[in-house]
């Protein structure tokens, strides 16, 4: 499938870490979003009903990010990337899931997990 809607740094503030003062205190998380899906129906309609409405997509990572907690990017990436797909209509998504600000000493520019379903 080579139709994509691309998704962009959606941010929000969660309490995910294997440290306790990273789920207690929280921190910015980034996430983008990749779905696979047939555009045609949409494009020949012009309308949203027929594609994936990108608004509801990102209130779904929001609220996954923000109402649970994970110890793992990894646990947290999955969680998104299976809730898309148990709700909207795509063949595969792909999902990144970053933390800007780990707590590892020295100079880095973030840490990201990459996960492709199915």
């Amino acid at each position: 499938m080579r139709d994509r809607i691309l998704i962009h740094g959606i941010q929000f503030h969660g309490h995910h870490g294997v440290r306790e003062e990273e789920r207690k205190l929280g921190q910015r998380f980034v996430v983008d979003v990749d779905l696979r899906l047939d555009l045609a129906p949409a494009a020949g309609a012009d309308n949203v009903a027929a594609t994936v409405d990108y608004e509801r997509v990102h209130a779904l990572v929001e609220e996954v990010g923000t109402r649970e907690c994970f110890n793992l990017l990894e646990t947290l990436a999955e969680r998104i990337a299976s809730t898309i797909l148990e709700r909207f209509p795509v063949r595969q998504v792909t999902i990144r899931a970053t933390k800007p600000s780990p707590p590892i000493a020295g100079m880095v520019g973030g840490v990201s997990v990459e996960i492709t379903r199915p």
